[in-house]
């Protein structure tokens, strides 16, 4: 299914978050802060994701996206890099299983070629196995980057419709990695920083942000529940006057 973008028509408003997007940082500065390697602080990390996994469901949550691995950050020393992939396939042996026996459905989306071939097969089988669970997909966005998104949606458009030039919007994002989700209307970014850093650049156009400076490790279900709350505060017009949502409320 390809949902319609949001400047295209109005989505409706759900009172929690059906889609929540998360960048997952500080948790390199999580261990420092303590006196342990970074490593330490992304282990910690896929401990928070469980969690945050398992929050979600109970909030009712349909869609949960992690940016884990941009394709910026193969900038970093090699040795944490190769430290994150090894993370990578330890947490999808240890975790599928318990996704899939609680009905959680897992994406993995980004250029994934330049992945080791047991990787990209874990991630493939992975995918497989959970394909058919709908309590929550989980999407786990690795060498990702918004702008790459971008281009290889407008390649693969371009590829689908040879000579033709008059595209739309939705011609456009039925090709994008996500097309499957409907926009997040939550982005949340912990660890301090207040930037989206090349993550869902399409898909944020109408997103509530929320930014925290609790580092990842430590971004719990009372924390979520923060960034749910200051959702809820939010008036989303998108596009509209308030007077036209309280004209909108009395109609209905």
């Amino acid at each position: 299914m390809t949902y319609s973008s949001s400047t295209q028509t109005v989505p409706p408003v759900p009172a929690v978050p059906r889609h929540i997007a998360i960048i997952m940082d500080g948790n390199g500065r999580w261990a420092t802060k303590r006196f342990m390697p970074r490593f330490a602080g992304h282990a910690k990390g896929v401990e928070a994701v469980r969690g945050m996994v398992e929050a979600c469901v109970d909030r009712g949550v349909e869609y949960l996206t992690l940016f884990a691995f941009s394709s910026e950050n193969w900038r970093r020393p090699a040795d944490e890099v190769s430290l994150l992939m090894r993370l990578f396939v330890t947490a999808l042996e240890r975790e599928v299983a318990k996704m899939h026996a609680n009905g959680i459905r897992l994406k993995v989306v980004g250029d994934l070629s330049r992945f080791d071939q047991k990787l990209q097969g874990m991630i493939a089988n992975a995918e497989r196995r959970t394909a058919n669970n709908t309590r929550l997909t989980l999407t786990i966005c690795a060498n990702y980057g918004g702008r790459w998104d971008i281009m290889q949606a407008v390649r693969k458009m371009s590829e689908a419709n040879p000579g033709r030039t008059d595209f739309s919007e939705d011609d456009l994002s039925a090709h994008l990695s996500m097309a499957y989700a409907p926009e997040p209307d939550l982005f949340i970014r912990t660890g301090g920083e207040e930037r989206v850093s090349n993550f869902l650049l399409w898909q944020l156009a109408y997103t509530e942000f929320y930014f925290t400076t609790t580092f990842w490790p430590d971004f719990d279900a009372q924390a979520l529940d923060l960034a749910i709350s200051s959702y809820q505060q939010r008036e989303r017009r998108f596009g509209r006057t308030s007077e036209q949502l309280i004209e909108q409320k009395k109609a209905s």
